[in-house]
């Protein structure tokens, strides 16, 4: 029997770590070496730091990114935070230092202008700083800056630069764990999860793309943890799988871009196979009732959800759309199999977008 994968750290807990050892020591002298933080699910791990640095009122940690048994590009990469005080109820702001890239483009949860430094890293970060004041009498206001060396050249293996993500990398992470990337012990994984809702006699399962989508149908239809199938960008297993082994009831909860490309026939939703396809959006804006000129904006949008926000804007529903769309392709898998489909679309805050 071969050895479970490693979970690794993502982007943006290796940041928020070396954010609580700089601030750490901006206010004490003193840096934790390791560093603990508490991660959203609770897990407390520790870090060690790479380097570290305290000198004209600023202080810098870094830590070297473990993505455990993923093939992540930012495996080893070196994450650093410089911590400088900030003007009196600023609060936290954040900075993209050397190999940070920067937001040019709507359509990301971020505004123009913004270090791509996502939600839930800032978050956590901006906990861990008032934990750190409280701790040390601090105010809490400061200027966090992460920088990832190489950033600028890795960020050429990803999809940011298409999304208009310009001088270096994102600092991501929903968790703050790497899940290890593995087709097979994904897909077998969602297998196993299908046969223990099974068992347990549940007549509704919900496949959903990741952790806020899980969390949105589980609230909907209080459904119980042994019901939600960890389906990832791996639609078709779960549909495949489903065919052979009914549950009455299959609810496909996910983010706009990866159901449009459920929409358009894909089974596999992971970016690096499948691409959102611009002139289906398009096609489902005029079928809505958009004229021309919103149709040809929305071909042009740099992502899906932005493509969303345009058609929100004019009163025009595509979430419903690609969510019955969607529907449509997860019963040709299913081939007449004994299951009722529903889909549900959401937004990164977890707002329901699309229904079918």
């Amino acid at each position: 029997m071969s050895a479970p994968l490693r979970h690794g750290w993502t982007t943006g807990a290796c940041a928020t770590a070396a954010t609580t050892a700089a601030y750490t020591a901006l206010l004490t002298g003193a840096f934790p070496d390791p560093v603990e933080i508490t991660l959203p699910r609770g897990q407390r791990p520790a870090f060690a730091l790479a380097r570290e640095g305290l000198a004209d009122g600023a202080a810098t940690a870094s830590v070297v990114k473990d993505a455990g048994d993923d093939p992540d590009v930012t495996h080893g990469a070196l994450i650093s935070s410089t911590v400088r005080r900030g003007a009196p109820g600023t609060g936290v702001v954040f900075a993209a230092g050397p190999g940070v890239g920067t937001v040019t483009k709507p359509g990301l949860p971020l505004e123009v202008g913004e270090p791509a430094i996502n939600p839930v890293p800032r978050r956590m970060m901006r906990e861990h700083v008032a934990e750190v004041a409280a701790r040390h009498g601090g105010t809490g206001d400061v200027v966090v800056e992460i920088s990832v060396e190489r950033g600028e050249e890795l960020a050429g293996r990803t999809w940011n630069p298409r999304l208009g993500i310009l001088g270096g990398l994102s600092i991501l992470g929903t968790t703050g764990v790497v899940v290890p990337y593995s087709c097979s012990a994904w897909i077998d994984s969602i297998r196993r999860g299908i046969d223990v809702a099974r068992a347990a006699g549940y007549a509704h399962v919900a496949g959903c793309t990741g952790s806020t989508s899980e969390r949105v149908a589980a609230e909907l239809y209080g459904l119980p943890e042994d019901a939600l199938l960890d389906m990832g960008d791996f639609a078709g297993a779960v549909l495949k799988y489903l065919r052979r082994h009914p549950v009455p009831r299959l609810t496909v909860a996910g983010g706009i871009g990866k159901l449009s490309k459920l929409a358009d026939g894909h089974l596999d939703l992971h970016s690096g196979r499948s691409q959102v396809n611009p002139e289906l959006l398009a096609a489902l804006t005029r079928e809505a009732g958009g004229d021309e000129a919103l149709a040809g904006r929305v071909r042009g949008a740099n992502t899906a959800l932005h493509a969303l926000r345009l058609c929100q804007e004019a009163g025009l529903p595509l979430g419903d759309l690609v969510a019955e769309r969607a529907r449509r392709s997860a019963e040709a898998v299913l081939r007449g199999a004994p299951v009722a489909v529903d889909v549900v679309v959401v937004d990164r805050a977890g707002a329901i977008v699309g229904r079918a």
